[in-house]
């Protein structure tokens, strides 16, 4: 077993730092060499800054054994989506389209948690794009999950997931276009959360407007998460929504150990037909300790139209008009599930799209209804608990308790993308495992801008049905 170091959460080893207990240098050199022993066995990043990550680590201990103001992040490692800009770090969009593209700023998302003392330590994969719940392409090959390297750790946040799970870092900055944070935090076991829309600024999404897409944290606990998003959180004029409200406090309600009166509602289905046995049987248990903990549990009766059509309209759109244009020189190095998307999304009329974006309010609507009568939502993270990572996306079925039941967006992640259109908060936390020791993952829903609720609610859930102490079989990169 390899050192302490990579079991430390971020919230503990930033106090360390601060008290000169802990070198940046050795942490951070320990959590590279972790990465560089684990990518031919997880193969999590597409690109490792080791030898800058240690001259920033050197920084880092030069001004906490000065006694310089730090950071809430001082000294502690910290990872980057493919799909984020890195200034002077080379950037794929997990596509060879970019190959050799090195962006020349940061993203806003990059720079907080550098201003806040974090340590860069690299970029993780995804698939091409972010397409799709698992993460795999042409252009850097197949990421594993560290609880069992037949399964793929979702995606398309895959990388960030993995890597987190496996003890390579505490920190990974993730985006969710259709539950892409969540999918990968419940499939690797940690704790992901996709803000209220605009309360992370995600300017540089190509229609800052309308856009689904978010940026957010995945951590191995609560406490990091909310570190995270309180370093990530403010506006920038890049994104307009960013600008038009601010996280709110802890409910009243939600403090101490106790939740007396809290109203929650379980949501069993969505889009999705059925649901794996030991996935529902997980999220009752949690229901349950939430009950004991002094919540209101009921199920929602709701007929609800989760628009599973209209949302893939709205995803695949925008993925024809984002790379149509690469399809003559590139088409046959593109992901063939990419272009299978792709070709959905040429097929859409006008029309279509329109009544598409119409349903997404209606969805909205609905969903604000439910808070009327419920404080948060619960569901399950995922239909089942993950997928082999032959499977494919365009093409293959999805069994759920032995029988077919469509594609991804029914048979895995439906829980997930309805958030995605209403931009509400939604934070997916671990709950048990399966009899095959893959991760569950439970998700928590709350009103616009109470992320903060929901962290809080995730805090007490970690206290009552802990996790952490359990670690996947590839830890810290083990073969």
């Amino acid at each position: 077993m390899f050192s302490d170091l990579l079991v430390l959460d971020a919230t503990d080893a930033a106090r360390l730092i601060r008290q000169k207990k802990l070198s940046p240098v050795e942490y951070v050199r320990e959590i590279v060499e972790a990465i560089e022993r684990s990518q031919p066995v997880i193969n999590a990043f597409t690109v490792v800054t080791a030898s800058q990550a240690i001259e920033q680590a050197k920084l880092a201990e030069g001004a906490a054994m000065a006694g310089a103001g730090l950071g809430p992040l001082h000294g502690v490692p910290f990872s980057i989506k493919d799909l984020v800009d890195t200034a002077g770090v080379e950037t794929f969009y997990g596509s060879a389209v970019h190959k050799g593209h090195v962006p020349t700023r940061d993203a806003t998302t990059v720079r907080r948690l550098k201003e806040a003392g974090g340590v860069f330590v690299g970029k993780t994969t995804t698939p091409e794009y972010g397409h799709k719940g698992l993460t795999d392409g042409p252009s850097f090959g197949i990421t594993r999950n560290p609880w069992n390297l037949e399964y793929s750790p979702g995606g398309s946040s895959g990388g960030a997931g993995a890597h987190v799970a496996a003890g390579l870092g505490p920190l990974a900055l993730g985006t969710d276009g259709a539950g892409s944070i969540r999918l990968p935090a419940s499939a690797s076991g940690i704790v992901g959360l996709k803000p209220t829309r605009g309360a992370v600024a995600h300017g540089y999404a190509p229609d800052v407007v309308s856009s689904i897409s978010y940026s957010g944290p995945m951590t191995r606990s609560v406490a990091d998460a909310a570190l995270m998003l309180d370093v990530l959180a403010g506006p920038e004029p890049d994104d307009p929504w960013s600008l038009g409200g601010s996280l709110k406090a802890v409910s009243a309600g939600l403090t101490g150990n106790r939740i007396a009166g809290l109203k929650v509602g379980y949501i069993r289905l969505m889009a999705n037909p059925d649901v794996d046995r030991e996935v529902e049987a997980a999220t009752e248990a949690a229901l349950k300790t939430l009950g004991e903990l002094g919540a209101e549990v009921e199920p929602v009766t709701d007929k609800i139209d989760w628009i599973e059509e209209d949302g893939r309209i709205l995803m695949r759109t925008g993925m024809w008009t984002k790379s149509r244009n690469d399809l003559e020189r590139w088409g046959n190095q593109l992901d063939p599930s990419y272009r299978d998307f792709m070709e959905d999304g040429r097929k859409v009329t006008m029309e279509r799209l329109r009544e598409a974006e119409s349903a997404r309010t209606r969805l909205y609507q609905a969903v604000q209804r439910l808070f009327g009568r419920y404080d948060v939502l619960a569901s399950p993270s995922l239909v089942v608990p993950a997928l082999k990572v032959n499977h494919h996306a365009s093409r293959d079925q999805v069994l759920v308790n032995g029988k077919p039941q469509g594609f991804t967006r029914t048979g895995f992640s439906s829980y997930l993308y309805p958030f995605n259109l209403t931009g509400h908060p939604a934070i997916s936390v671990p709950n048990g495992w399966n009899k095959e020791g893959l991760p569950i993952g439970l998700q928590l829903i709350g009103r616009w801008w109470h992320d903060r609720d929901l962290l809080r609610l995730a805090a007490m859930l970690e206290i009552a049905r802990p996790w952490s102490q359990r670690r996947p079989p590839h830890w810290g990169g083990v073969r």
